[in-house]
């Protein structure tokens, strides 16, 4: 019996369903299927220049791009796959969009469209009527500018950073009627003395509330010392006082300028302002006030400029002094006392007041432990020809001393203000 074999028509051949079940004809990503048509349908009808050009670029009528499509958007298909598919197709799409429609890009870019240079920002200027002004090429030349700040103000410096040595100043004081006159007088002219400058205040056994509260009403930097020594005499106690002092920059290793400045005696400014000039040890002529009040005794030293070339006598020292020096008529570098191989000293023994000396000899003791002669001082100021300071013996003997330094109970009488 004879067969006769019939070969399928493309028409016939998209009816045939696939062996995996799935109706080609039926499927909605297939190629045939109306969800392709309305697609291609509407693709034609709101098509653009633009995108018949790419439809003309990608074909949907092959077949190897008909089984691609069909296999990327399978239902059924492993889902990495059918991520990678749609990955692949919007890439390849987005690719071709984006080189049809921004492809084109204007070449003509200027060289002056690009600048580099950094512009500063707006400023109020301001040309006074006298600056010169000129104009050369296109530029416009300014002499001066003013930035909205007065040129014209002068700004003076609250602070002298000059640099200084410190002064350090030490007052032995003791409970008397006009202690707390003294010492405020003292540390009034101390105030206006520049800066550095360390008052040293000695008090024997304890520290009274009284002179504490003066001295911080002075405004002075201070400190304030008790000597714990026994004194019998008015002579020893000073001599303690001003020994306790010394110990106390020898132990601290104070660096400055030492002055043994008296409470009742009158000081000039002029005085500490020469001092900080002072090298290693300085003296000058002090004029004191006769116990009788009638006249006055100038002692101290002879100078030709800085140098020391004799001394002003009178008839109590008697010439029996070797240095003929009050106790405030000179001064001396604190470095003396704690560092004996900077001014080669042959004696390490500590340098104090000798108790053991009769009145008016603690001055010439003293100095011959700091110096060894003459060549080692220095005249202060040149020549020695003013007198910077005065011993006065002006002690009230009479007056009682109120306890406190405060009056007891009010005053009897009181008279009504008419």
């Amino acid at each position: 019996m004879a067969s006769i074999r019939r070969t399928l028509s493309p028409a016939a051949y998209h009816d045939r369903t696939y062996q995996n079940g799935i109706a080609s004809t039926n499927s909605p990503l297939s190629v045939d299927s109306p969800s392709h048509k309305f697609f291609t349908s509407n693709a034609a009808k709101y098509s653009s220049p633009l995108a018949s050009s790419a439809a003309s670029f990608v074909s949907f009528n092959s077949i190897p791009l008909r089984r691609f499509f069909a296999a990327a958007f399978l239902q059924k298909r492993k889902g990495f796959r059918r991520s990678f598919y749609r990955c692949l197709i919007f890439f390849v799409v987005g690719f071709f969009l984006g080189m049809l429609l921004f492809g084109h890009v204007d070449n003509d870019v200027r060289n002056h469209d690009f600048s580099f240079e950094i512009k500063p920002p707006h400023v109020n200027v301001q040309l006074d009527d006298g600056d010169n002004r000129s104009i050369k090429h296109g530029v416009f030349a300014l002499n001066s500018v003013s930035l909205g700040v007065d040129a014209q103000l002068n700004y003076v410096s609250r602070f002298d950073f000059v640099p200084r040595k410190q002064l350090i100043v030490i007052t032995p004081t003791y409970n008397r009627a006009l202690q707390a006159y003294f010492l405020n007088r003292l540390g009034q002219v101390l105030r206006l003395v520049q800066p550095p400058l360390l008052w040293i205040v000695v008090e024997m056994k304890a520290a009274s509330m009284e002179t504490a509260d003066i001295l911080r009403k002075t405004g002075v930097m201070y400190r304030h010392v008790v000597c714990e020594r026994n004194s019998t005499t008015e002579k020893d106690r000073g001599v303690h006082q001003r020994n306790a002092a010394l110990d106390h920059i020898e132990r601290h290793r104070l660096d400055g300028i030492v002055y043994f400045a008296d409470d009742d005696n009158v000081y000039s400014l002029e005085l500490f302002e020469s001092l900080r000039e002072i090298s290693r040890f300085g003296t000058w002529p002090v004029a004191m006030l006769a116990q009788s009040k009638n006249k006055a005794i100038l002692e101290g030293p002879v100078c030709n400029r800085t140098q020391v070339i004799g001394w002003h006598t009178n008839e109590k020292s008697k010439r029996l002094r070797r240095f003929h020096v009050d106790m405030s008529g000179f001064a001396f570098n604190s470095t003396i006392l704690w560092d004996p191989k900077r001014w080669k000293r042959r004696s390490l023994k500590p340098i104090r007041q000798l108790d053991t000396v009769k009145e008016g000899f603690q001055e010439t003791t003293f100095i011959e432990q700091v110096v060894e002669d003459e060549s080692q001082m220095e005249g202060v100021p040149p020549d020695c020809s003013r007198i910077l300071n005065w011993h006065l013996h002006l002690d009230a003997r009479g007056l009682v001393y109120p306890r406190g330094w405060l009056l007891q109970k009010n005053l009897d009488v009181i008279l009504p203000v008419k």
